[in-house]
């Protein structure tokens, strides 16, 4: 390899070489029990907004980012991402499954808190275009893996006072993943936890901010140490009286035909439940979104946390250690969760017909 200025100049060679290892690489990984986790991919992209609007979208090979040790992201907390999957199908195209809803919800968040809003259709070109230079990462069908994108927001301008940046770094990496709970869909312990709260009324619960999850580590760790229970969930913030969600998932209920899930001020709108909610609809099902009493969860039948991570993670049971009680739902996902998993899996995979148009599709 010869460098010419600044310009890197590689011989066919050597670029055969470089192909073959990475080929190696791919064939290694066991997608069946891939983690859910960071794996080093290709490249990630990125735009700035700098003036008063966005610039031209940037490829990079690199993991790290250089800001000023004064940007509004690490001193006042303007920061925002999303989560979204990317599926290789039986018919050997590509699927995003809801491209469109995590751009909006970005955008709310952006609303939220001060940021410059990403317009849909610059999300959605940068989104395809992370996904075609990583596909080598795309686990193949039929494995239970998919590529995970991770859209992130930060305030990059430097001020030393609190209001919003003047500049704004928006990128996107990419990661191969397997299922968020080990085991994937089965039946998993819950805690509700009283102790803490994971966002205030009116607060910034219903946004995707970084210190939403930074809120919920204590309470995680404390409610979970030891690997009785998956996740933690927390009740609502001025009574305690009502289930608000868990630390990553939104929470569903069903009893008599009905799906049931929280309506708060304080919850994230999951597009996962989201869905889950149309489909539920559309497979004869009643659907209630309204506040959930703790008592009430004896009268379930199933009962679930949902989100784009764990897609369904059935709940066994829901342990209230401070009151001493135990709410059980079965050791086995509940039918109707079981209906709802595979077709919403069924779409993202493209063997069910996509009747709402929730997919994109690369060829």
């Amino acid at each position: 390899m010869s460098i010419i200025g600044k310009k890197i100049v590689t011989s066919y060679f050597e670029t055969k070489q470089v192909n073959n290892i990475k080929t190696r690489i791919m064939n290694n990984i066991d997608w069946k029990n891939l983690p859910f986790g960071y794996m080093k991919t290709d490249y990630n992209v990125r735009c700035y907004y700098r003036d008063g609007k966005w610039g031209k979208i940037e490829t990079s090979s690199s993991e790290e980012i250089s800001i000023h040790m004064a940007a509004t992201c690490l001193h006042y907390g303007q920061e925002a991402f999303e989560g979204l999957k990317a599926f290789r199908c039986k018919d050997g195209k590509i699927r995003i499954f809801r491209l469109e809803e995590n751009a909006a919800r970005l955008q709310s968040t952006c609303r939220g808190i001060m940021m410059p809003e990403l317009p849909t259709e610059l999300f959605r070109e940068m989104c395809i275009q992370v996904i075609k230079m990583n596909e080598r990462f795309l686990p193949p069908y039929g494995e239970g893996a998919s590529l995970y994108l991770r859209p992130l927001l930060i305030g990059t301008g430097a001020q030393v006072g609190v209001k919003p940046a003047n500049e704004y770094l928006f990128m996107i990496f990419v990661t191969p993943v397997g299922p968020y709970f080990k085991g994937g869909f089965m039946a998993n312990p819950y805690v509700i936890t009283r102790k803490y709260d994971r966002s205030a009324p009116l607060g910034t619960g219903v946004y995707k901010v970084g210190g939403n999850y930074a809120a919920s580590l204590r309470a995680h760790t404390e409610a979970c140490a030891g690997g009785q229970y998956a996740c933690e969930f927390y009740l609502d913030a001025k009574e305690k009286k009502y289930i608000d969600e868990a630390g990553a998932a939104n929470f569903f209920g069903i009893k008599n035909d009905t799906y049931i899930t929280p309506e708060s001020t304080s919850i994230l709108p999951s597009i996962t439940n989201k869905s889950l909610m149309q489909l539920a609809q559309d497979m004869g099902m009643k659907v209630e979104r309204r506040p959930i009493a703790i008592e009430e969860l004896a009268t379930f039948e199933e009962a679930g946390a949902c989100g784009t991570a764990a897609v369904i993670s059935p709940i066994e049971r829901v342990d209230d250690p401070e009151m001493g009680t135990s709410y059980n739902f079965g050791k086995e996902p509940g039918p109707w969760s079981k209906k709802l998993y595979e077709r919403l899996r069924g779409i993202q995979l493209g063997e069910c017909e996509d009747v709402h148009n929730w997919n994109t599709v690369i060829d």
